[in-house]
C-alpha cells in the first residue's frame, strides 16, 4: 500500500490597502515577522502581488475598499481595513479582531461654511449627500428619522456642494485642511475610523491555528512599546 499524501495548504494572502494606510502598516508588518520583497518598497512598481519572507505567506496591494471584497469571497485570508469600509459592506464572511489603532480619522457631514454659520442638522427632515458611503449614510440619517438621498462618489466629494450637485457631502476628514481648502466646514461626525485586522470567517473555522496565531502576532506587534 502506498501511504496518503497530505493535502497541499493553500497559501496564505495578507491584502493591504495602498497610499497613507500602508505607510502606517509597514512598521507593523516588520514586527509581526514579514519581511516583503524589495519590490514591494517600491511605490512605481505594477506588481500588485508580492513574496514574502515567508515561503508560505504573500501580500497583495488593492484598493482599500477592495481589501474587504477580496477578504470576504475568500480571496485573501486576512487584510488590513478601515473601519469605514467595514461598516459600508457589512459583509458577513468578515470578522474583525483587532483595532490596530493605524489610519485615524472621522466620517463626518460636511457643507459649505456660510450655510453651516446657520444651519441646524436637528431640523433636516431630507438632505442630498454626495459621498463615497451611501450605506453608512443612509443609516446614520434613518436612525434619526432623516431621509437621504445619496449621490456616489469615488472621489472629489469637495467640489459637489460648490457646482450643484448637492449641499452637503459624507467624506473622511483627518485635519480638515481640504474641507476648509474648499470653504466647507464639519457640522457632524458620523464615526471615528480606524484600521482593523480582518479576517475570512471561513478560513477560520478550517485553518483555525493559523488565523489565531496571526491575529495574536498582531495583537503583540500592536501593544509593543
Amino acid at each position: 500500500m502506498t501511504a496518503k499524501s497530505e493535502p497541499v495548504r493553500e497559501d496564505l494572502v495578507l491584502a493591504l490597502p495602498k497610499g497613507r494606510i500602508l505607510d502606517e502598516v509597514r512598521p507593523l508588518l516588520d514586527r509581526v515577522g514579514i519581511i516583503p520583497e524589495p519590490e514591494f518598497d517600491n511605490d512605481n512598481s505594477r506588481h500588485l502581488r508580492f513574496r514574502t519572507n515567508l515561503p508560505h505567506l504573500s501580500l497583495i496591494r488593492v484598493r482599500s475598499f477592495d481589501v474587504a471584497t477580496f477578504v470576504a469571497f475568500g480571496a485573501a485570508h486576512l487584510g488590513v481595513a478601515g473601519n469605514d469600509v467595514i461598516m459600508e459592506f457589512d459583509y458577513s464572511e468578515l470578522y474583525a479582531p483587532l483595532d490596530l489603532g493605524i489610519g485615524r480619522c472621522r466620517l463626518s457631514v460636511a457643507e459649505p461654511v456660510a450655510l453651516s454659520e446657520t444651519d441646524d442638522p436637528a431640523r433636516w427632515s431630507h438632505v442630498r449627500v454626495a459621498t463615497k458611503y451611501p450605506e453608512i449614510t443612509r443609516r446614520h440619517f434613518a436612525a434619526r428619522g432623516v431621509q437621504a438621498e445619496c449621490i456616489k462618489l469615488n472621489g472629489a466629494m469637495e467640489l459637489a456642494p460648490a457646482l450643484g450637485l448637492s449641499r452637503r457631502i459624507v467624506d473622511l476628514v483627518s485635519s480638515g485642511a481640504t474641507l476648509r481648502a474648499n470653504g466647507l466646514a464639519e457640522v457632524e461626525t458620523i464615526a471615528d475610523i480606524t484600521s482593523r485586522l480582518i479576517v475570512n470567517r471561513a478560513a477560520l473555522k478550517t485553518r483555525p491555528e493559523e488565523m489565531h496565531g496571526w491575529i495574536e502576532r498582531f495583537r503583540e506587534a500592536t501593544h509593543a512599546p
